[in-house]
């Protein structure tokens, strides 16, 4: 059995005298009698943990690893196969047919009271039978063929008005019926229906300018021009006119027209294309 006692002492001088006894055998392991005390009754109390130190530096930083190696990229899997089509699904019942509304039916109308009778009217006279009249004349086939030719042979006019019609003193072709005036160079028309005119006049050189106008009732339809100093020229036309009766066709003028007795230079035709 083991005995442990520990004295302390406060002795003066500040010195500490520790005193152990032992009491009783103390065994022996080799080592000494000092490593046989019990380290319970020979451990003092606990100290107050001092205060911790700072932390160090911070070390270097290390080199870098190398890289590792890529791994190896895992195949595709196989397409797989298309299943089979399913069976088709049972049709389904018809839907339901929507039957039409019965017809209304309304109810008669009150018979409405009877209207007095009318008064029997008179047998009128009949009237005297006209005579027969007298048949009618055949119309003279040559009133529906209309057309003209009519050429310049004096020497040349000179106008200063846009107004001023250009005359003609000679007649190419004029058929029975149709109406010209060579002294105005008008036409007048005496059937009604479609016409075609045309006119072909040569400007003088001395001058710079040369209008000429077609004109139907006093209205322009188309015109010519030439613009040109010191050379001649020639000015046409043409149109396609819906006339009446006593409607009136001529040219206008406004330059010098260049003509000769010998040579034509100067024309004017128009003729019936379709009679109304």
């Amino acid at each position: 059995m083991k005995i442990c006692v520990l004295s302390i002492a406060l002795l003066l001088g500040n010195s500490v005298s520790l005193r152990a006894s032992v009491t009783g055998p103390v065994p022996s392991d080799g080592d000494g009698p000092a490593s046989q005390v019990c380290q319970q009754c020979c451990q003092g109390p606990a100290a107050i943990p001092g205060i911790p130190g700072l932390p160090g530096p911070v070390g270097q930083m290390g080199p870098y690893g190398q890289p590792g190696s890529k791994g190896v990229a895992g195949q595709q899997g196989l397409k797989g196969e298309i299943g089979p089509i399913g069976p088709m699904g049972e049709r389904g019942a018809p839907g339901n047919t929507r039957s039409n509304g019965d017809e209304g039916i309304g109810l008669p109308g009150k018979i409405g009271p009877r209207g007095l009778p009318g008064l029997v009217g008179a047998a009128g006279q009949a009237g005297v039978k006209g005579q027969k009249g007298e048949p009618g004349e055949t119309p003279d086939n040559s009133n529906q063929r209309v057309a003209f030719t009519v050429k310049r042979t004096r020497p040349s006019d000179t106008s200063t008005s846009h107004d001023t019609r250009l005359a003609f003193q000679e007649t190419e072709t004029l058929l029975p019926g149709t109406s010209f005036d060579l002294g105005t160079g008008t036409f007048t028309c005496t059937v009604s229906g479609t016409y075609v005119f045309m006119f072909s006049v040569l400007k003088d050189a001395s001058t710079s300018h040369l209008y000429v106008d077609l004109k139907k009732n006093g209205v322009i339809v188309v015109s010519g021009l030439s613009f040109s100093s010191a050379q001649y020229e020639q000015v046409s036309a043409s149109a396609v006119l819906v006339l009446q009766r006593e409607d009136t066709v001529y040219l206008t003028m406004f330059g010098k027209v260049h003509s000769t007795s010998n040579r034509v230079y100067a024309s004017f035709s128009g003729f019936l294309l379709y009679p109304q």
